[in-house]
Parts: structure tokens; sequence; C-alpha cells
């Protein structure tokens, strides 16, 4: 069925960017791209079956805390809310939320996925038929546009997963400073996976089925896809692991050999065990984070957390409008 909300506030994502990021991450040592661009069609697909694997528990537990406070987080957003949501995604979580708030304004979900954003958004209009939803195509780490704010509710994000996670400290505050400008007079509401047992963690990244693997490969699958680029897949091995002293994981696509990427009439060239890092999860406290979110002006509220201590939601008051 049609969005009619949704036209004015599509933009695309220009492939040219991966393209340019892609050659600057082939370029620089060590190698590095972001995570963003795991996520075409295929790379998302993958990653909505990560959250149902038995070993991932960040996103059942969410789900949980979600499903038992719920109707605390609604009483909090009030009546007439515009709810963001960053890197929305299939919109499995912010269901819970939608169903719970009293007469929300609108929903906005920010994803830089179109396809696969516009997909879900279809499948939640027709469960809520009288809800105007305005998805928003998009980097949400960069300057974007969003619908106007509401004239009598609060505008308030939701950023759920633990996405924050894979910024660096740096990036982190530059996001967290960018949303509480653009949420000025609402708040946040945010997931944040907490430092945990390295086996936990280990796990969670190095699924049995092997479907973090290929997720992490279609990286390289898909810019054969959709920038042309001559390499073998086959030849780089998935690796996933706990940096205790950064409290990250990091995921590295591991060259099985000395081997070519061509992109471009470029050629870069991997020596056997050089990687290419294609993302990191930080873990964080819940003081740490709520310190790290006060240098960008956010104030500390409620918090919600699982009884193993493992993920947490924490709600986030920005400045005054």
């Amino acid at each position: 069925m049609p969005l009619p909300h949704a036209a004015p506030w599509l933009h695309a994502v220009p492939l040219e960017g991966y393209a340019h990021d892609l050659h600057a991450a082939l370029r620089q040592r060590p190698r590095s791209i972001s995570p963003k661009y795991f996520y075409d069609d295929a790379g998302s697909a993958l990653f909505e079956r990560i959250c149902e694997l038995p070993e991932y528990y960040p996103t059942r537990t969410e789900l949980a805390l979600l499903r038992s406070h719920a109707a605390e987080m609604a009483a909090l957003m009030g009546e007439a809310v515009q709810l963001i949501e960053y890197g929305a995604g299939a919109l499995r979580k912010v269901r819970l939320l939608l169903d719970a708030l009293s007469a929300p304004h609108s929903f906005v979900p920010v994803d830089i996925s179109g396809p696969h954003l516009l997909a879900a958004c279809r499948a939640l209009q027709a469960e809520h038929a009288s809800l105007a939803i305005q998805p928003v195509v998009a980097d949400f780490t960069r300057p974007h546009d969003l619908p106007a704010r509401p004239q009598r509710g609060q505008r308030v994000g939701f950023f759920p997963g633990s996405s924050i996670g894979n910024f660096s400290p740096d990036q982190a505050l530059e996001f967290l400073r960018m949303a509480a400008q653009e949420l000025r007079g609402g708040a946040l509401l945010i997931g944040v996976d907490l430092v945990k047992d390295p086996a936990v963690l280990h796990a969670a990244y190095n699924d049995a089925q092997g479907v973090t693997a290929a997720f992490n490969l279609n990286v390289l699958a898909r810019a054969q896809r959709e920038l042309g680029a001559e390499l073998d897949p086959a030849g780089f091995a998935h690796s996933a692991f706990y940096n205790a002293p950064l409290q990250r994981i990091e995921m590295h696509l591991q060259s099985r050999g000395r081997q070519q990427i061509r992109l471009d009439q470029r050629v870069y060239e991997f020596e056997d065990g050089e990687t290419l890092h294609t993302e990191h999860s930080h873990k964080f406290s819940v003081a740490g984070f709520q310190t790290l979110a006060a240098r960008a002006g956010f104030k500390a509220g409620p918090v919600w957390q699982d009884a193993r201590e493992w993920f947490a939601l924490l709600w986030l008051q920005a400045p005054a409008a």
C-alpha cells in the first residue's frame, strides 16, 4: 500500500559515495571501512537473520526490555510525540513503543537502505492505518532533513540495538551532539550493550551457522555487484574478536594469502593475513555512557536493564528548545 506521507522526505544515497569510501579504505593502512556499507538489501536481510540466532543476545534482550517497560517509556514521551528512529531497519522494536503510545503525531524512520526501509514502512502502515509515517532514506550520521516538528508534542529519538557502539568514541560524541540539537526540548531513548564475559561476546559474533561471516563478507560481494570490483570473496575469512583494552568487538576480513582487489582500474595488494577492518562494537557501562551523553548536552534519566545486566535502554533528556 502506498505511503502518502513519504515522498517529500526521501533522499538518495549516492553510489559514488561507496566507491569513494572503498578506495579510501583500500589505500590506507591499516585498512578500515564504515559498517554502514553492510546494509544493502542482502546485508539487511542477513542482519535480520543474525538477530534471530541463539548466540546473538542483544536483540532478544532489548525486545524483552521493551515489552516489559514500553508503557513507562510511552508515558515519558507523552501525547502527540514525533518519534524519530535512527537506523530504523525492519521496524521490529519500534512497534512495541508505537502500540503503547497515546495519539502519536508521527513516526519518522531514518535508514540508509531505501528499499528495505520502505518495505518495512508499508508493512507497518498496514498495521497502523492512521499513523503518519514519514520515512527518510539517508545516512543518519550526516546532516539530513526531517519533517517539521509537532506544534504540541515533543520530538523523541529512538536508537536501539546498541548501534552507537559501531562508532569510534569521537564519532559517538559527534552523533550525540547532533542528536541533542535535533531533539531539543525532547529526549533520546537509546540501547547500549554492556561490558560482559568475553566468551559471551565471542559467541555472539562467531555464530555456528556462519550468518555473521556471510554478513561480513557481503561487503566484498556488494563491491562486486555494485562497483564491478574484481576480487575473490573466498580469498577472505571472517574474523571477529573482543579487544579487551578498548572494550570492543572487532570484525575484520582477513586475506587468506597474497592477492589483489581491482577497483576502477586501480589495483590494491593484500598480503597474507592482512585485514580490512569492517566493524567495531563498543561495550559500555551505564555510568560511562551517561558521562559521554552529558558531554553532548543530554541529562541522564531512567535506565532499564535486564537481570543479567547485559543490555540497557537509557532515557536521555535533550537540551531545552
